[in-house]
C-alpha cells in the first residue's frame, strides 16, 4: 500500500530549510511493513499548488503502527504548526 500525505505549506515557510530534517524525521521510523519513503517536491510555485506529497511504502496492517510512532508525532508535533493544509491518500499499486 502507499500512504500519501499532501502537504500545502503556510506562505513565508520555506521547505528547503526543512527538508532535511523532515526526510530524517521520516527516515528514522523503523517499523514492520514499512519499505520505503518517497520524497516528491511541487515543481511549480503557484498559490493554487501544494508544496510537498510524502508517499510512504507500507503493509496496510503496519498504518496503527505507523500512527503511533515516535517519528510521525515528531512530525505533527515540529511541523503540524506550518501545515495550511493537508490531504491523505491511500491506494494500492
Amino acid at each position: 500500500m502507499n500512504h500519501c500525505i499532501l502537504v500545502k505549506f503556510m506562505p513565508g515557510f520555506k521547505l528547503d530549510e526543512h527538508i532535511d530534517d523532515i526526510k530524517r524525521i521520516f527516515d528514522s521510523i523503523k517499523i514492520g511493513g514499512l519499505s520505503k519513503v518517497d520524497y516528491i517536491r511541487n515543481c511549480i510555485d503557484r498559490d493554487n499548488r501544494y508544496d510537498f506529497l510524502i508517499k510512504i511504502h507500507i503493509e496496510k496492517d503496519s498504518l496503527p503502527e505507523y500512527d503511533a510512532s515516535s517519528g510521525h508525532h515528531e512530525w505533527k508535533e515540529k511541523y503540524g504548526q506550518f501545515v495550511e493544509k493537508k490531504a491523505i491518500f491511500d491506494y494500492e499499486d
